[in-house]
């Protein structure tokens, strides 16, 4: 049961991430969870475990953590379109 709540959080956390950014993340639902995850643990390993923590993920490192890679998925896939038309 627990594995299912960190799933639901971490869509949760990628989908406010790409909210914030006003930016779409590839694969819709499972994108979403990827870089919840992805962004929980790169924001834990730079900033901590600091403000609230649910489901094993303190929620402000994670979402920053998300904020930037959503940031940064979007310049990789935006200049991989741009690479595509020339």
């Amino acid at each position: 049961m627990s594995f299912l709540w960190a799933l639901i959080i971490g869509g949760i956390i990628g989908w406010l991430a790409g909210l914030i950014l006003g930016r779409d993340i590839p694969g819709g639902v499972i994108g979403n969870i990827i870089a919840g995850f992805i962004g929980a643990w790169i924001g834990q390993a730079i900033l901590g475990d600091w403000g609230p923590v649910v489901a094993d993920f303190a929620i402000i490192p994670a979402l920053i953590g998300a904020i930037a890679l959503v940031f940064i998925v979007s310049l990789v896939m935006r200049s991989m379109r741009r690479a595509d038309r020339h």
